[in-house]
């Protein structure tokens, strides 16, 4: 599913994703135009400091994705492990805790505070000669099967 680079319209779609489809996980996946051939795994999300505008001319209300919601609020998925047991052929993986303040951060942190911590982000980079729509779909292929399989430790 596509999520409008819209704060609200954002928010609304992911309470959706939880509370229709009910998943075990949901994995976000958003753009880093600035990374180039780097996969960016983020493992938390933070609730304030949204101050920039989004594509509609509006940004969260006091800058907060949940006026009751804890500062910051960790992923179940251990991304840090998570780096350290995979590489996928060409594209760099790194660990972050700073998805940055804007829809991406948004998105995760909602996404965790609805789904209980378990969702996950991971930044990629745009496409080029380097990075195909091939090679970046196998590597989050592999990186969603370790996922998977944490959630699989978690449940026995």
């Amino acid at each position: 599913m596509q999520l409008p680079v819209v704060y609200q319209k954002a928010k609304e779609q992911v309470f959706k994703i939880w509370t229709t489809l009910q998943p075990l996980l949901t994995v976000h996946v958003g753009l880093a135009s600035s990374a180039k051939a780097i996969i960016i795994l983020e493992q938390c999300g933070k609730n304030k400091g949204y101050k920039e505008m989004d594509a509609c001319g509006f940004h969260p209300e006091g800058g907060c994705c949940m006026l009751d919601g804890p500062e910051k609020i960790e992923s179940t998925i251990n991304m840090k492990t998570l780096w350290k047991n995979i590489s996928v052929e060409g594209i760099d993986i790194i660990f972050s805790r700073d998805a940055g303040r804007y829809i991406c951060d948004y998105t995760y942190y909602t996404s965790l505070y609805y789904g209980n911590g378990r969702a996950a982000f991971v930044h990629v980079p745009p496409l080029s000669k380097s990075v195909t729509a091939d090679s970046l779909g196998k590597a989050l292929q592999t990186i969603i099967l370790e996922m998977l399989k944490q959630c699989g430790e978690e449940r026995e």
